[in-house]
């Protein structure tokens, strides 16, 4: 996933940027509100990771207003507010989840998954593409019941179309999954991770529609 993290603290943003590249996301960490806004207006996130409390205004005010202004991004929020009143208040104003200070990085991983599963349309973890079995909890693939391994990037490309198993996803949706703004992008980088997903997962695994991009393909199809 593409995860924008907004937060001021230097340690705790550091902490939790790592822990998103560890897990194989693609995070923008920026630490105000006027940062924020501007990077959702550059580019499509599949998650705000947001702190209530910024240097130049309120969390919980940003989300308010980027609801009303229709944008439906996942938000959860992070914040050291643990009263039950600011938990329903940042709920009501369109948060999708609330996580506590201090929190512990692998309950946040897997906070993250859940909102990126409900959102995808499927809660369900467990996904069976023909011999391939996807765990996305787990975030494991086997192949005919063997493990297959996938390096981080390799298994964010295919957790993309996994998650939207119907939609054509361009190229430049697809570098956006896999980079930072920061990041420098080799011009064949997707080609390259597409053609090592087919040779681990079945060259059918990943359809190619000349001049448009990518969609998750029906395996067996070319047997």
């Amino acid at each position: 996933m593409r995860i924008l993290l907004v937060e001021d603290d230097p340690v705790l943003g550091t902490a939790v940027r790592d822990q998103l590249v560890a897990d194989g996301h693609c995070a923008d960490w920026v630490t105000r509100l006027d940062e924020a806004g501007a990077a959702l207006h550059a580019a499509a996130f599949e998650l705000v990771l947001l702190d209530l409390m910024l240097p130049d205004g309120r969390g919980a005010d940003f989300l308010k207003q980027l609801r009303s202004a229709g944008d439906v991004t996942p938000v959860m929020v992070l914040t050291a507010r643990d009263q039950i009143s600011d938990r329903i208040a940042a709920l009501d104003v369109g948060a999708d989840d609330y996580l506590v200070k201090p929190f512990d990085l692998f309950e946040l991983s897997a906070r993250i998954r859940a909102v990126g599963r409900r959102y995808a349309g499927n809660p369900n973890p467990l996904v069976t593409l023909g011999e391939i079995e996807v765990d996305l909890a787990a975030r494991s693939v086997r192949r005919a019941g063997r493990v297959v391994a996938l390096t981080a990037r390799e298994w964010s490309l295919f957790e993309a179309f996994v998650q939207r198993p119907h939609q054509l996803m361009s190229k430049p949706q697809l570098e956006e999954r896999l980079y930072s703004f920061d990041a420098e992008v080799e011009s064949n980088t997707i080609e390259v991770y597409i053609a090592r997903l087919r040779k681990k997962l079945g060259a059918d695994m990943i359809e190619t529609v000349r001049g448009m991009g990518y969609r998750l393909g029906t395996p067996g199809a070319g047997a």
